[in-house]
């Protein structure tokens, strides 16, 4: 596996955030071009404008029409939109989100085809981007349904901790009704299994977080813990899933509890995202496991504050670069040995 060129396909997200300047300052250590053959699907115009607002000289794109066409050790790019695309950096606007659909849906298009190996996205405006062909909350539902691959989870990693959530982009005033016990075992099923394919980890330990402050304190503050979250962990376990908890989330991320474990299942987006950007926001990265395809994203936003101003990390960027690459190699890597189940017993032995 060491030695294949995956195609990367890179979605420019929205026009008028930093996704081009993330990209570029990646794309711009010809180091990566040993690894991968990336593609970017977007808009020549719109990188040249950023190119120049960010006083890059020393980086350049090639052109090419189809995937097919990419040069193995040049930084390459697809145009998607139209040529007359404005940009107005810091700004959400309707072209913009246009662009950011337009990238995406040939994007996945070519994954799907197997044109591309992995799909990394820039970030997205989650408001600009809705319309008639996309009417998602984000990336991660819209991969779920064009990918028909059945349940996924959204996933941060960082090499600190791994945090997937039960209730996702949703309200908060609805996340109640989304912790039922079969959505649980659900999410815990995707995750256990993201452990053991895509991460290489044989006997996976997740830590499942409460969603009441103290766990409930034995009903008197809740009673989600006793009637649905344990049982949905003794069901789990049965299945051979080894789901402890839950814990109680404050004190469990101020204790250092989850360096113990290999993830950790929120039960809804702000108690797992808010630690844990606290922990690796410069570095986190967005994975969407359960997928049929692999798909990573910067675990930031589109940061129109600092667009066009040179001031972006690119060091969560290149971080979900570096782990759709190692995604894909162990998914191979599993697929080969799960075919021989010598092979199997003898990696688990040694895990």
């Amino acid at each position: 596996m060491k030695d294949i060129k995956i195609k990367v396909g890179i979605t420019h997200g929205d026009i008028n955030g930093i996704g081009y300047e993330v990209i570029m300052k990646t794309l711009m250590d010809n180091r990566i071009f040993e690894l991968c053959t990336p593609i970017i699907y977007g808009s020549p115009k719109v990188a040249a404008y950023h190119r120049k607002a960010l006083n890059i000289d020393n980086f350049s794109l090639n052109n090419i029409n189809e995937a097919n066409e990419a040069h193995p050790r040049r930084a390459n790019i697809i145009n998607c939109v139209d040529e007359n695309i404005k940009v107005e950096l810091g700004k959400s606007t309707k072209s913009a989100g246009m662009s950011s659909f337009q990238a995406l849906e040939l994007a996945v298009s070519d994954l799907k085809k197997g044109d591309i190996d992995v799909l990394v996205t820039a970030p997205i405006n989650k408001k600009n981007i809705q319309s008639k062909d996309f009417d998602f909350p984000g990336h991660t539902e819209y991969l779920e349904s064009k990918l028909e691959s059945g349940k996924s989870l959204m996933l941060l990693i960082s090499n600190k901790l791994r945090v997937g959530v039960v209730a996702g982009h949703v309200p908060i005033s609805k996340v109640p009704e989304k912790i039922t016990k079969d959505n649980i075992l659900s999410k815990l099923d995707v995750l256990n299994d993201s452990l053991l394919r895509d991460f290489g980890i044989r006997r996976p330990q997740i830590a499942v977080l409460s969603l009441n402050p103290h766990a409930g304190d034995n009903g008197l503050i809740g009673s989600e813990e006793e009637e649905i979250i344990i049982p949905a962990l003794e069901e789990a376990r049965k299945k051979g899933i080894m789901a402890l908890g839950p814990f109680p989330a404050d004190g469990f991320f101020g204790s250092d509890a989850y360096s113990k474990f290999d993830a950790i299942l929120a039960m809804y987006h702000d108690q797992g995202l808010a630690p844990f950007k606290a922990l690796a926001f410069d570095s986190g990265v967005n994975f969407t496991a359960g997928l049929s395809k692999i798909r990573t994203s910067p675990a930031h936003g589109t940061a129109y504050s600092i667009a066009g101003l040179n001031n972006a990390s690119e060091k969560s960027f290149r971080e979900a670069l570096y782990l759709a690459l190692d995604v894909y190699r162990s998914r191979a890597g599993y697929e080969e040995v799960s075919k021989d189940p010598l092979k199997l017993s003898d990696t688990a032995k040694n895990s």
